[in-house]
């Protein structure tokens, strides 16, 4: 019987990718956190775990009518980002993937009223950079998933989904670890003002307002309050969170949604980008189970 071992949520922003030089430039002389999070979180966390498989939940690969799970057997190729082709171009990739839990999981969906999911190999298939950029931290020798986040979902079809993701690795030999890749208030300066807004000290994020929720959000993963965060998604939404949150909403929802006890530990200080909210948040398996309190 299969398990999923850990999670996470992580930030996935183009500066990660920069030279070290050029993120010392915006930054006011010093080194932003995310990037010694992610090796952090490779060395002290991915190291010891060993999965099987890592699945993404990818903010940028946006659907429309059903959820989309890559069930290729390998993909590889070069990766340029049409948003900021300056800063990615060119990007090799080369990572297996795990197309038997691609096709568990859309069967899961078959199952389920209201829940549609299709696995799809298309070999030319768009990647986007919210998997992109964190291989060069985190990729071993496990295989990767993306899946997408349907942007005319809401958070209970994001919580279905997850659910069958669990359900699905239930059924298979697998380790797994789930990255909800994205932001958390996701609203940008605009573009006479992003510049005067890229260093990562949180107070250049767009709004006291939008910051004031972020930390109610963490405060609450602190505790390992879950039901607080996925009762509080209606109030919350009001500050755009990344892909409706459904990278966080997914990932929750394989691992017990509003009833998951797993306490969240930061593995990045909680930064700005350009007016949106970055951290790495990493949630540890309690010894009792997803919905064990600690």
């Amino acid at each position: 019987m299969g398990e999923i071992v850990g999670a996470g949520l992580v930030a996935h922003v183009p500066t990660i990718v920069l030279p070290e030089e050029t993120r010392r430039e915006l930054n006011e002389g010093k080194e932003i956190s995310l990037v010694p999070g992610l090796e952090r979180l490779r060395r002290e966390v991915l190291d010891v775990l060993a999965p099987d498989t890592i699945v993404v939940f990818d903010t940028h690969w946006f659907t429309t009518v059903e959820f989309v799970v890559a069930a290729h057997d390998r993909r590889r190729g070069h990766y340029t980002s049409e948003e900021l082709p300056r800063g990615m171009a060119a990007v090799p990739y080369d990572f297996p993937g795990d197309p038997e839990l691609a096709k568990a999981l859309a069967a899961e969906a078959d199952e389920v009223d209201e829940c549609w999911i299709t696995a799809i190999d298309d070999p030319y298939l768009p990647v986007h950079y919210p998997t992109i950029n964190l291989l060069p931290f985190l990729q071993g020798d496990e295989r990767w998933v993306s899946v997408s986040v349907c942007q005319t979902a809401e958070p209970r079809d994001y919580l279905a989904v997850g659910a069958c993701l669990g359900r699905a690795v239930e059924k298979l030999d697998r380790r797994v670890v789930l990255l909800a890749s994205g932001a958390m208030s996701h609203t940008f300066w605009s573009l006479r003002e992003l510049r005067k807004h890229e260093a990562s000290d949180p107070v250049h994020l767009f709004t006291e307002e939008a910051a004031a929720a972020d930390r109610r959000i963490l405060d609450a993963w602190e505790r390992g309050d879950h039901a607080a965060v996925v009762d509080g998604m209606p109030d919350y939404a009001a500050f755009k969170p990344e892909g409706r949150f459904g990278h966080y909403l997914m990932m929750v929802g394989a691992v017990g949604g509003r009833d998951c006890r797993a306490v969240g530990r930061p593995f990045s200080d909680y930064e700005n980008s350009i007016g949106t909210a970055q951290i790495h948040v990493w949630f540890d398996r309690p010894d009792g189970g997803w919905t064990a309190a600690r």
